[in-house]
């Protein structure tokens, strides 16, 4: 009897569930590292074996050497530097215009009827063919990369937001105009946390946008930031810099999902 009650025992059942759950969450991490691992490896055995032109692929291990070295002499950190600089202000630039106006459009139909068509006549044209007018515009400083970064971020924040906004079961909506809530507590207490779901996909597209924006706007114009060292090295056929570059995009847009990642869980926990 003391056998059956040991075996049915829910609290024992409950964690051999979760000791299951937490062995399958280190594989899966485990798989997350091993992808990357193996790419490494594979790369740095062709490259020293001569099976791939070590020139143009030099091996990782030569381009974290380089990367080390630069980070000695400091000039990554100007680079580093200016370019988080240009992408925080250009992201913060186009995604709280977005939010705003995004929710406005998205209570109301009169704001949204009038907003829409200029939307979507802009969204298709790439930020970066604007650039010619930007830098009439703004010449060549840093405020032409910062308006092109909140250009390239405003588009898809504002769509899933107006689409967060309408998804919003209206039942909310009419419960609250019941209780005679007024368009500040619309606002933020029904069309802010219903839309964040579908808001924060939008984020998370702007800053994978804005990190591509900036290296092509610095490729083009500029003196400094990761772009134009990526374009520089290409050009004194750097390669090793050049890799070190594109490495750093590719830390940044992990490390921002993650950050953004982070956020999505602590604000919509259900999602």
């Amino acid at each position: 009897m003391s056998q059956q009650n040991h075996i049915h025992d829910p609290v024992r059942i409950e964690r051999q569930e979760w000791k299951k759950r937490q062995r399958k969450n280190r594989w899966k991490q485990g798989l997350t590292l091993l992808s990357p691992l193996f790419l490494l490896l594979a790369w740095e055995v062709l490259s020293r074996t001569g099976l791939i032109d070590a020139r143009f692929f030099p091996p990782p291990t030569d381009i974290v050497s380089t990367f080390l070295s630069m980070m000695a002499s400091g000039t990554l950190f100007d680079h580093v530097g200016i370019s988080l600089f240009r992408i925080l202000c250009g992201f913060l630039l186009g995604v709280i215009p977005a939010i705003i106006l995004g929710l406005l459009m998205g209570l109301y139909s009169p704001i949204r009827h009038f907003f829409s068509p200029l939307i979507m006549a802009l969204m298709p044209i790439p930020t970066l063919a604007l650039l010619p007018i930007i830098l009439i515009l703004f010449g060549i400083g840093e405020v032409s990369k910062i308006v092109t970064i909140a250009g390239s971020v405003f588009f898809p924040v504002i769509i899933n937001t107006v689409a967060g906004v309408i998804s919003i079961d209206r039942i909310y909506l009419d419960v609250a105009e019941n209780y005679g809530a007024d368009s500040r507590q619309f606002f933020f207490k029904i069309a802010l946390p219903g839309s964040l779901p579908v808001m924060l996909e939008g984020i998370q597209m702007g800053q994978a946008i804005a990190l591509l924006t900036i290296v092509a706007a610095e490729m083009m114009g500029a003196n400094s930031g990761i772009g134009y060292l990526i374009w520089t090295s290409y050009k004194a056929f750097l390669l090793k810099e050049m890799f070190v570059g594109l490495v750093l995009i590719s830390f940044f847009g992990y490390l921002f999902s993650l950050g953004i990642r982070g956020l999505q869980s602590k604000l919509v926990p259900w999602r």
